[in-house]
């Protein structure tokens, strides 16, 4: 078995001052006589193809050099691949992404030094992965997903990206201004809930959207979404409880529903203008979506 790292590099993620970084990482690893093998990202998804090539080749070691979207990207890659069992997987990351949701849950650090000494460590638990079906897709997400103004937004951001960090808070605006809510029927627990919505998120991890909280976390090997039924708010609502969804009060309105399930489906009741669904800030498609979970599915590296 090939005991090496294989990483995974996207040259285009969070800074512009990106090979001063990936010098820096490069040294960080030899220093830490961490054996590797790279190869940066070309175009879009491009990690899936390169991540499936290094597990056909022997490696069971990914790091992820980037943000939400190359991991995102390497996770969809190691669960479509069908040459090693998930669960032997091990997945890193140096975050370098404008986002960087996933790795707070964790706690993992940005500083570059300390991070490879976590790698180094080696030090793994397992997490859940969340597998989503629309009518011509699928994806798999290791964050959090949702249907309904967060979908919305993440098609805004990717079009807003070049502004950074800012990007988030001006996609959301654009949201609360120009989304229109609509009625969903979601199926949890063998239970129906038809509700004019803001958005439905379902959870693996605890933050999302560039460090809010939006889902009542609670565990990311549990084999249970954490599952948030945001409901008719309006814009003065939001914009009067904007604080509370990064601290996780939001959940405690009255227009907020919480729940947890292995699995859900959500039918939108509009045919008109179908709601957008987002995967770890990755758009997915439109329409119905129908949501599962995998229990203890991959190998995460965590300090």
């Amino acid at each position: 078995m090939n005991n090496s790292w294989f990483v995974i590099v996207n040259p285009t993620a969070g800074s512009c001052n990106f090979n001063k970084l990936w010098n820096k990482i490069q040294h960080e690893l030899d220093t830490n006589n961490i054996i590797y093998e790279y190869a940066k990202t070309a175009y879009a998804q491009h990690e899936k193809e390169l991540v499936q090539k290094s597990i056909n080749q022997g490696f069971k070691k990914i790091i992820s050099v980037g943000g939400d979207g190359t991991l995102h990207h390497i996770i969809n890659g190691i669960m479509t691949q069908n040459t090693a069992s998930t669960r032997d997987i091990k997945v890193a990351v140096i975050p370098l992404g404008t986002g960087n949701d996933w790795i707070k849950t964790y706690g993992i650090t940005k500083n570059i030094k300390r991070a490879v000494t976590f790698i180094r460590q080696e030090k793994t638990i397992y997490q859940d992965i969340g597998y989503i079906e629309l009518e011509n897709t699928s994806s798999y997400f290791n964050n959090v997903a949702g249907i309904g103004y967060d979908g919305y937004v993440v098609n805004k951001l990717n079009k807003l990206k070049k502004f950074g960090s800012i990007a988030y808070l001006l996609s959301g605006i654009a949201g609360l201004l120009f989304y229109k809510k609509t009625t969903f029927n979601i199926l949890i627990n063998d239970k129906i809930i038809k509700t004019k919505c803001l958005m439905t998120l379902f959870g693996i991890c605890k933050y999302s959207g560039g460090g809010m909280q939006l889902t009542d976390y609670k565990d990311s090997s549990n084999g249970l979404f954490d599952i948030t039924i945001a409901k008719n708010f309006s814009f003065l609502d939001l914009l009067f409880n904007i604080k509370k969804l990064y601290n996780g009060k939001i959940l405690q309105h009255k227009k907020v529903e919480t729940h947890i399930s292995n699995s859900l489906l959500i039918t939108p009741m509009s045919t008109t203008e179908l709601p957008y669904i987002q995967a770890d800030g990755e758009l997915i498609g439109q329409g119905s979506v129908k949501v599962s979970m995998i229990e203890k599915a991959i190998q995460v590296v965590i300090p």
